[in-house]
């Protein structure tokens, strides 16, 4: 590898050293929902909390996704947030136009409120660009992400789209997938392993989904995934583990690496 390997800082948390980090999502549909979340996230064994704003019944009035963001950081004050849209297309749960995603982000980014934005691969290689821009003029990192909720790519096409990623400015580098048998598994735990050693300069996360796909939420360390997702109230993704329990297995291999 030519270039030096950036870990990401978002507050006292360090993506991309040691143990994966571990994020639970948000995904309250009211204000009200949001609130009983964060104030249960407050005990919970986390280091990252994501929001997924898809699910917020408000998602297309930015003034109220701000109120309620506002909300959130009041119970998690001090915990990096990750702000997300998931598109319906990558398994959200709301459509929304191009020019309307990219408005929601950048002004979120822009907020002084948010850590982190998620911004997926493939909505236009000029509408990634136009908000990793706005992004890091508010010194916010952009994860730059891919979701297959139906197959898994071959080695090469992860690769291939993780590098994308890279030169698109992401500041972590995201892939999720669905397998459909243990070989799928095997192969993005693989890529991730071949892009960490011979290509990445920033933090990986990828995870195969379901059930199938669990060991790969929980062996980043060895392969080169800096953050993998649990539930604590609700999944957001198939296959999440309980915060606690995932907790305690990465610790465990943590602990003999």
């Amino acid at each position: 590898m030519t270039n030096e390997f950036k870990p990401v800082i978002v507050k006292h948390v360090v993506i991309g050293e040691g143990a994966p980090k571990v994020c639970v999502p948000l995904v309250g549909r009211t204000t009200e929902q949001l609130q009983e979340e964060a104030r249960f996230l407050q005990t919970a064994d986390l280091d990252v909390v994501e929001w997924r704003v898809d699910f917020f019944e408000h998602v297309h009035h930015i003034e109220r996704v701000r109120a309620a963001l506002l909300e959130i950081r009041a119970y998690l004050p001090s915990v990096p947030l990750i702000f997300t849209f998931r598109t319906k297309q990558e398994g959200g749960e709301t459509d929304m136009a191009i020019d309307e995603y990219v408005q929601l982000n950048q002004s979120l980014a822009a907020s002084g409120q948010v850590d982190m934005i998620d911004v997926e691969l493939f909505i236009g290689d000029e509408h990634v660009r136009a908000i990793v821009d706005k992004a890091h003029q508010h010194h916010v990192p952009v994860i730059i992400s891919n979701h297959d909720f139906a197959a898994t790519p071959p080695k090469e096409e992860i690769i291939a789209r993780l590098r994308k990623s890279q030169e698109l400015g992401g500041d972590l580098l995201k892939l999720a997938a669905m397998p459909q048998s243990p070989a799928d598994v095997l192969a993005l735990m693989d890529a991730t392993y071949t892009m960490k050693e011979q290509y990445a300069t920033r933090p990986l996360i990828t995870m195969s989904m379901a059930g199938q796909g669990v060991i790969s939420r929980l062996a980043g360390e060895l392969f080169g995934s800096a953050l993998t997702f649990g539930a604590a109230k609700r999944a957001s993704a198939p296959g999440q583990i309980p915060v606690s329990e995932l907790r305690n297995v990465l610790n465990l291999l943590h602990n003999q690496l």
